[in-house]
């Protein structure tokens, strides 16, 4: 399983931007497909996660900001940051987590800066 993500790159506070990100390989029809990021000095946490059916949960810091979503037939999550903050500066990462096999996936990251 490989995945590429897309779409980051230095915007204004405020602004927004989409990040995408492409499963291709022998994908399991029951998955989790999520978004982590690590900033500098600091470890990866979660951001958004969406499971194959569509149920999402976001961490704390961005819910309200970020929405993510999913193309099943194209095997595609997004990530729609709007409202950005410096903060939000990091590296970006997609994962795919199969299931049942709980064999997880990461793909090779996208940086996101966003200027004050």
């Amino acid at each position: 399983v490989q995945l590429q993500a897309s779409g980051g790159g230095l915007v204004q506070a405020g602004g927004s931007l989409r990040l995408s990100c492409v499963a291709s390989g022998r994908i399991s029809s029951m998955n989790v497909m999520g978004w982590y990021r690590q900033a500098p000095g600091k470890e990866r946490e979660r951001v958004a996660a969406i499971s194959s059916p569509g149920s999402t949960n976001y961490a704390d810091s961005v819910k309200g900001r970020f929405t993510i979503s999913r193309d099943n037939a194209k095997n595609t999550v997004y990530l729609q940051m709007t409202s950005l903050k410096p903060d939000d500066t990091a590296v970006y990462y997609c994962n795919i987590l199969l299931l049942p096999s709980r064999s997880q996936y990461w793909g090779q990251g996208t940086l996101v800066t966003v200027s004050s």
